[in-house]
């Protein structure tokens, strides 16, 4: 799994990330809530340990925004020191999908994290739609204004980045790491296949959805969003 830490403390942070670390998972860290939340909407993880008490801003309105502004579904397993009743119901109606209080076994964190890493792999939505642009990822089949569109390989997995994040801006790097892994290639690479994807998604129609982000990356916004965020 691929999961995402976002605890203040150092030390449990170090803790869990080195017990799942020699486990084979691939960990990443935030130490406050800005960063985290900016790492979980960029990035794809199976599942993300979440602290309640962070700095810059908390569990609480990161797991929040997580899933109304970011739009993301990543599993959050969210963890705390309070064990009131009404502190768990309120981390559940701000997303999180499990809830664990401190001190807690790492062994425990990790079969929660499985089971909810499973639990997002079954309701992986099956087509991806933004604005009039259309993804089946059964079929991969891809329309806008219900007109059939041909893509590469390469053009269907950036397609699926960029719609999975939207409208969140992807970087670079994570665009390359998604379709090519490790091994990624050289630096005009990605420019190639994206003036590609816009020949085919953008350059037919009115509207453009794919924007770039200089020095950045770039995002695949509906229409009104764009509007909405000038």
């Amino acid at each position: 799994m691929r999961i995402l830490i976002i605890e203040d403390n150092r030390d449990i942070a170090a803790n869990l990330g080195d017990f799942l670390s020699d486990r084979d998972h691939e960990v990443d860290y935030a130490y406050d809530g800005v960063t985290g939340l900016h790492l979980a909407v960029v990035n794809e993880f199976d599942a993300i340990v979440l602290d309640l008490a962070l700095p810059g801003m908390d569990g609480l309105e990161v797991c929040r925004k997580l899933r109304e502004d970011g739009r993301k579904d990543t599993p959050v397993l969210m963890l705390t020191a309070r064990d009131q009743l009404e502190d768990k119901l309120t981390g559940f109606e701000s997303g999180a999908d499990d809830y664990l209080v401190k001190p807690f076994e790492l062994r425990e964190v990790e079969a929660r994290l499985e089971v909810l890493a499973r639990r997002g792999q079954r309701v992986k939505p099956r087509e991806l739609q933004v604005a009039d642009l259309e993804y089946n990822l059964e079929t991969l089949k891809v329309k806008r204004a219900g007109k059939s569109i041909d893509l590469n390989p390469i053009g269907l997995k950036l397609l699926e980045k960029l719609m999975t994040a939207s409208p969140a801006v992807v970087t670079r790097r994570e665009l390359e790491h998604h379709v090519w892994g490790e091994e990624l290639p050289d630096s005009d690479s990605l420019r190639v296949h994206i003036h590609s994807l816009r020949a085919a998604i953008d350059k037919p129609f009115d509207t453009p959805l794919i924007q770039t982000r200089h020095g950045i990356g770039y995002c695949l916004v509906a229409p009104d969003e764009v509007s909405a965020s000038t």
